[in-house]
Formats: structure tokens, C-alpha cells, sequence
């Protein structure tokens, strides 16, 4: 059974999962009604990160133009446009004994494609969860949904799985941003 964390959270993912190695990040969402005449285009975005919690390597930070980091580690399931439909809309797989040494932390993201020219924010989105499954038996072992809370941002940090004691832990973040992609990537290091 999942256990449902709230914002803030943290939980141990392999001291109480023995041998756990091969993971799905699920993240989903749906949008709520919008008369803007434009379609919402969310994107999952990972940034693996070393001790100073910066991108080291372009490889670290995993997006649609980028869809698995140098090791293979970490491997994004491709952009889905819409959102629409039941279940995850995006998803990433991670081997964690794959993940290199210097990587402390795996963040996932979720942005808006064009929110400013399309006058979207997550304030017109609903329903938005990660959850983490382990891949062996399709067992979900954690779940963040997010509140409603968000609206002018345009980009959001959900959750992190992060190196601790030589195990892997999750953290429920669900921290907004403004400016969309380009302010993630300057928190996490990167120039764009």
C-alpha cells in the first residue's frame, strides 16, 4: 500500500524496500476548465544535482530535448501534450544503482509550455500527483498529491528522491515558481 505524503514530507524509499533498484516517477494532472483558446502543454523536467545542488553536466539535466542522462540512469518517457486521459501523463524510470556517485539529488519538475504567452499558471491546474512505483511489481509505494494552492506560478519543484546514509529517500517539495522553465534551470545552476 502507497504511502500519501503531504508537502514537506520525507520518507525512506530503499531501507524499507530491500533490493529496490528499477523505479517509475509517475507524475499527472488534469486542467481545469479555460477559455484561453489554448491547449496546456505541461512538461516534466529532471535536474540531477551534486553536493552544491547544482547541475554539474548539460547530461544531468533530463527534459523532452534530453531524455536520459550520460549513465542511463534516468530515463523520460517523452512529452505528452494534452494531459488527457486517466493515469500518469508523464513518467521517468530510474535504475537507482546506476545513478552516479556525485548525483546527491534527482529533482522533478513540472512547467508550462508558453504559460505567459498562453496566459496559463498552475492555478488552472487540478488533480496534479507523483507517485513512485517500484518497476519489479508495479507495486506504488509512494504518492504526493498537490494541493490547489498555486496561482501565478508557472513552474513547480514536486518531489525529490535524494541520497541519504547510502540510502535513497523521497521528499514531497511541491515548491512554486515563476518564469516557467528558464527560472528552473537558473535555480538549479544551469544558463539559459
Amino acid at each position: 500500500m502507497a504511502i500519501n505524503l503531504s508537502k514537506g514530507q520525507k520518507v525512506d524509499l530503499t531501507k524499507t524496500n530491500a533490493g529496490l533498484d528499477a523505479i517509475l516517477a509517475g507524475l499527472g494532472w488534469d486542467t481545469n476548465r479555460y477559455d484561453g483558446g489554448h491547449d496546456f502543454d505541461l512538461d516534466v523536467s529532471i535536474f540531477m544535482t551534486g553536493a552544491s545542488g547544482q547541475v554539474e553536466t548539460d547530461t544531468d539535466f533530463v527534459f523532452y530535448n534530453n531524455p536520459q542522462d550520460a549513465a542511463g540512469s534516468v530515463i523520460y518517457s517523452g512529452d505528452n501534450r494534452t494531459g488527457e486521459g486517466e493515469g500518469d501523463d508523464e513518467s521517468v524510470n530510474i535504475t537507482l544503482s546506476k545513478v552516479p556517485a556525485n548525483i546527491q539529488k534527482i529533482s522533478f519538475t513540472v512547467t508550462i509550455h508558453e504559460a505567459d504567452a498562453r496566459g496559463q499558471n498552475f492555478g488552472q491546474v487540478s488533480n496534479a500527483y507523483i507517485r513512485i512505483v517500484n518497476v519489479a511489481n508495479n507495486e506504488e509505494l509512494i504518492r504526493y498529491d498537490l494541493g490547489e494552492d498555486y496561482s501565478i506560478e508557472t513552474a513547480i519543484v514536486v518531489g525529490e528522491l535524494y541520497r541519504h546514509g547510502g540510502e535513497w529517500k523521497f521528499a514531497a517539495i511541491g515548491s512554486g515558481f515563476q518564469g516557467g522553465l528558464e527560472a528552473l534551470c537558473r535555480n538549479f545552476g544551469l544558463s539559459v
